[in-house]
Order: C-alpha cells, then sequence, then structure tokens
C-alpha cells in the first residue's frame, strides 16, 4: 500500500519488492528483449513501412515511460507500516461507505495510489474526489464530494480497516 505526501511515498515491504521486482525485470531481460525485437525488425528492410519496427519503438518508448516512473517513485519511497486500526480513513485503508446514509448502497474500496492498485479490490486514490473527501476523517461521518456532472454526493464512513497484503 502506498502513502504520499509530497516529497515521500510511503510503501509496505511486500508494495516495494513488488516494484523494485517490476523495475528490475524492465531494466534487465525486457529491455535486452526489445532491443532484440528491434534488432531484428531493423533487418527486414525499409524501416518506413515496417510496422514490426514502429511497434518494437512503441512499445520500448512506454517501457522506458514505467522505469523512470519506478525509478523515481522508489527514489523517494520509505518502507513503514500499515497504517493504524484507529478508524480513520487514510491511504493504505480498505474503506466501507454507505451513499447518501443508505446502508444497502455500500462500496469497500482500497485508498491508495494507482502503483498498488488491486484487482481483488477497487482502489481509489486520496486525491480523487472520493478519496480526498474521506481521508482523514473518522468512521461514523459524513462527506460531500462533486461528481464528474458537477452535482454533489454524500457517503457515510461505515469502516475503515488497515490492508494486508
Amino acid at each position: 500500500m502506498t502513502q504520499t505526501s509530497e516529497n515521500v511515498t510511503w510503501l509496505t515491504q511486500g508494495a516495494y519488492n513488488q516494484l523494485k521486482a517490476e523495475l528490475e525485470h524492465l531494466s534487465g531481460p525486457a529491455r535486452t528483449e526489445i532491443a532484440k525485437k528491434i534488432e531484428a525488425a531493423r533487418e527486414e528492410g525499409d524501416l518506413r513501412e515496417n510496422g514490426g519496427y514502429h511497434a518494437a519503438k512503441e512499445e520500448q518508448g512506454k517501457q522506458e515511460l514505467r522505469v523512470r516512473q519506478l525509478t523515481q517513485l522508489l527514489e523517494k519511497a520509505k518502507v513503514g507500516e500499515a497504517p493504524a486500526d484507529n478508524g480513520v480513513v487514510e491511504p493504505g485503508m480498505i474503506v466501507t461507505i454507505a451513499f447518501d446514509g443508505d446502508e444497502d448502497d455500500t462500496l469497500s474500496f482500497l485508498m491508495a495510489s494507482r502503483e498498488y492498485a488491486s484487482a481483488d479490490i477497487e482502489t481509489y486514490s486520496p486525491q480523487s474526489p472520493l478519496g480526498s473527501a474521506v481521508n482523514g476523517m473518522k468512521v461514523g461521518k459524513d462527506a460531500e464530494y462533486e461528481l464528474p456532472n458537477g452535482k454533489k454526493a454524500s457517503v457515510r464512513i461505515l469502516a475503515a480497516k488497515p490492508y494486508t497484503d
């Protein structure tokens, strides 16, 4: 899980290890593999009409962008503990909310950055409208945020528990 302040990104040891492994793969074996693809496509001849070459170059660009993103993220990373189980919403928590106070219309989500998005549960950034509305609030409190259409939505915080990976 991650918690971002202005200059530091807090990561659990598991998240740090996962991102570090991705960076090592992209910087090593994946970089070598894409270079081989580009070289093989280059040997096919005319580069102006070589779809394989252009696809490989595009893939290389995306890969290098991800390497830069991971490098910057890990440079600012501090490995820490999961947030305290004190009923306060913060990054690294599984948050359960009820829309308009209706306890039958609920949503549970992980409050975290996109680097730690999980396939198992929906993830909302602390900077998202919903995330920023509930961040720092206690269980039982109501919050309001603006929807993309400009209307307001209100939620009640039902639970906030630390996420364990």
